[in-house]
């Protein structure tokens, strides 16, 4: 049975700057408790711009950033952040220029965003528990640097945030938003990764890792979803859950080309390596053990390993690489057994300090990725 354990129960960009004072005139989306939460946050938000019904839209039981976003992130070396982080625990990691972040889930799934700037870069590093959908995005729209928070609000159980400029509500899983005047602007999604902390360190070890000094009061490191991720029955979903896979069976997933495709982690876990083709596009999908599930035990350290996955392109300068796991689980390419990490990185061999391009799939909660892609495929080897 889930325990939660505290209240949390819960294209291109448009060619206009929006006026955040400008609302447009139509009837009242509130009027007759159509809308399941509070006009009373909202007083910048252009309701009758929206590309959702709003019967879509449920809350989540807090306000506006009830969960509270992280503006102001300290960071400390990964000397440092040893000493309360475990090998197993899962961070988010970007690398931008040569500059190396990771974002542990154990503060994370406390605060879901973090406003951050890398490289003078601005962007925002999402996590939505309920989906388990970790999701970097650029905050620049229209030359404009946006803040970005928590608005309460869920789609098929993913996170909807918001900007403080127009109060416009953006939809973490697709980073579009749907309601207000940014309504149909997409984020940029910016390349990262979910690993475990021992992986992140070994790859980057002048990385910088993000301090609980939140300025937030909160059990960081302790899973307030306790069991969530062997639930049938998601909360506040209320969508028919493709039968194809349990609920939340974790799948690798993506869009490659025009094509939705998903891997479940059992498929690739068993495999180690996936060389595949789709949409045209040559792709690899690389997994490694050794990163525990943050939707488990009740102490994210103490779950079980749930593993790391990445999808890479095999295509290498002029030649299309395949991919092998040896006898001792090492992960090699078949033409010249150079040996790669789990970043995509020639770490030994012929091809030493190659770099594959990492291609967009994250690690998703199946009904959540079904949801909004019903079309997908699902690969069986």
């Amino acid at each position: 049975m889930i325990r939660f354990a505290f209240a949390v129960l819960t294209a291109a960009l448009m060619i206009y700057q929006p006026d955040v004072h400008a609302q447009s005139e139509c009837a009242d989306p509130f009027a007759g408790g159509s809308l399941q939460f509070s006009r009373e946050y909202w007083d910048l938000t252009d309701f009758c711009l929206h590309s959702v019904p709003y019967n879509e839209i449920r809350s989540g039981g807090v306000a506006p950033d009830g969960i509270p976003p992280i503006d102001d992130p300290m960071f400390e070396p990964v000397t440092l952040a040893s000493e309360w982080l475990q090998p197993q625990s899962p961070v988010i990691s970007v690398v931008i220029e040569g500059e190396a972040r990771a974002y542990p889930l154990a503060i994370l799934i406390w605060h879901e965003i973090v406003n951050d700037t890398i490289a003078e870069i601005p962007l925002i590093v999402t996590y939505c528990p309920l989906c388990n959908s970790a999701i970097v995005f650029n905050r620049s729209v229209n030359g404009e640097t946006l803040r970005f928070g928590v608005s309460g609000n869920l789609r098929n159980s993913d996170l909807i945030m918001w900007d403080s400029a127009t109060q416009s509500w953006w939809q973490q899983f697709t980073g579009e938003a749907i309601v207000g005047a940014y309504t149909g602007t997409l984020l940029d999604v910016i390349p990262s990764q979910l690993v475990s902390f021992a992986a992140f360190s070994e790859a980057f070890p002048d990385g910088q890792v993000l301090s609980r000094e939140t300025g937030a009061a909160r059990a960081y490191g302790r899973n307030p979803y306790t069991g969530y991720d062997a639930t049938l029955d998601p909360f506040l979903f209320a969508g028919e859950i493709d039968s194809r896979m349990p609920a939340t069976a974790y799948v690798l997933a993506g869009v490659i080309g025009d094509t939705p495709i998903a891997y479940p982690f059992t498929t690739v876990a068993a495999r180690g390596i996936i060389n595949d083709t789709v949409d045209g596009r040559d792709l690899v999908v690389f997994w490694q053990s050794g990163m525990v599930s943050a939707l488990d035990a009740a102490q994210i350290d103490e779950s079980r390993d749930l593993g790391m996955a990445a999808m890479y392109s095999r295509v290498l300068g002029d030649q299309t690489l395949t991919f092998s796991v040896d006898a001792s689980g090492a992960i090699r390419d078949d033409q010249t057994a150079s040996l790669w990490n789990v970043f995509g990185a020639a770490v030994e061999g012929e091809l030493a300090g190659s770099q594959l391009r990492l291609m967009f799939a994250a690690p998703h909660l199946w009904f959540a990725w079904a949801a909004f892609q019903p079309e997908t495929l699902v690969y069986e080897g």
